[in-house]
């Protein structure tokens, strides 16, 4: 199976409605699901990303076999610092390809970008996201309280990071 990440374009929308609009996967998040309406908003505003100067944040489509089946990206904070996320169709889930989407932005963080520490953050029922970020090489830091307010109220946070001199091959 091949995975690579590219610059998302605003065409993407039809493909990323296909999982944005199931329960299953906005579960943990404060958005969706999403109407046709709502997915198209969003991938318009995220491909305008790639057109800002200097470009604040880097969203990418995650294509597995050429398809679009995911959401990843890096989005800078101050201090060399950047925040990941991701996002996958369920029919791939379990297969290693969102751990592979997260260690391409490290990858882009620590070699292309100069950052010296990457975080992310996930609900913590959502078990599968934070084996993401430990696979990747990520530590747990620690939980943020009901930070987050979704459809069945407030959420906690777990929060994981590399610093630079932890990132490498190995993960």
């Amino acid at each position: 199976m091949s995975t690579a990440l590219r610059p998302i374009r605003a065409d993407d929308w039809q493909a990323v409605h296909r999982w944005a609009q199931l329960i299953e996967v906005c579960r943990y998040q404060p958005w969706g699901p999403n109407t046709p309406q709502q997915t198209q908003e969003f991938i318009e505003l995220e491909a305008q990303e790639w057109e800002v100067e200097p470009q604040q944040r880097y969203p990418f489509v995650i294509l597995v076999n050429g398809m679009v089946s995911g959401l990843a990206a890096l989005n800078p904070r101050p201090f060399h610092q950047a925040e990941i996320t991701y996002s996958l169709h369920p029919e791939h889930w379990g297969r290693g390809i969102a751990t592979e989407a997260a260690r391409e932005l490290l990858r882009l963080g620590f070699a292309e970008h100069g950052l010296h520490r990457i975080f992310g953050m996930c609900d913590p029922r959502n078990v599968a996201s934070g084996k993401v970020m430990r696979k990747v090489g990520m530590v747990h830091e620690g939980r943020l309280r009901q930070n987050v307010l979704i459809r069945d109220g407030w959420r906690d946070s777990d929060v994981y990071s590399i610093l630079r001199p932890e990132w490498g091959p190995r993960f």
